[in-house]
C-alpha cells in the first residue's frame, strides 16, 4: 500500500503534466497546407544593410521598392499591411524570407522595405504593430 506523501507527489506530478500539455495547446494536424488570411503581429523594417543584395526570390533587393519578406507565405503573393496605430495601409510583394532574430522572438510577423515603413509611417519606431492580409498568393516565384 503507497503512502499518503507518495500519492500526493503522482497527484502533483499528474496536474503539472497536465497543465504543462495545456500550455502547449492542441495538436496540430501534419501540414495542412491552409495559409492563413489574416495575421496580426508586429512589422519591423529592413533596407540600408541589405540594399543591393540578393533576396530569396533571387532578384535584387531595392530598399525603395513596396516588397516584403515573410517565413512562410509563397514568394509573389501580394499582402495588405496596415499600420494599426495610424491606419495607413500599403501593398507589398513577397520576395524574400524573414523576420529572424531578435525581432522575430519578438513577435514580428513581417519585415518590410525601407520604403513601405517610410510610407506606413513608423521609420523612428522601427516596429509596430501590424494587420497584414493576403490579398493572393504567389506561386513561389520572383515576380
Amino acid at each position: 500500500m503507497m503512502k499518503t506523501s507518495a500519492l500526493r507527489g503522482w497527484f502533483v506530478l499528474g496536474v503539472l503534466g497536465v497543465a504543462v500539455l495545456s500550455l502547449l495547446g492542441p495538436a496540430r494536424p501534419a501540414s495542412s497546407g491552409a495559409v492563413p488570411r489574416v495575421q496580426l503581429g508586429l512589422a519591423s523594417f529592413y533596407g540600408p544593410g541589405f540594399h543591393g543584395e540578393r533576396t530569396a526570390s533571387g532578384e535584387i533587393f531595392n530598399q525603395w521598392e513596396m516588397v516584403a519578406a515573410h517565413r512562410t507565405l509563397p514568394l509573389g503573393s501580394r499582402v495588405r499591411v496596415t499600420n494599426l496605430e495610424n491606419g495607413r495601409q500599403v501593398t507589398l510583394r513577397v520576395n524574400d524570407r524573414g523576420p529572424y532574430g531578435r525581432n522575430f522572438r519578438k513577435g514580428t510577423i513581417v519585415d518590410v522595405s525601407l520604403g513601405a515603413a517610410r510610407r506606413l509611417g513608423f521609420i523612428r519606431d522601427g516596429i509596430v504593430r501590424v494587420r497584414l492580409e493576403v490579398l493572393k498568393l504567389g506561386d513561389g516565384s520572383a515576380r
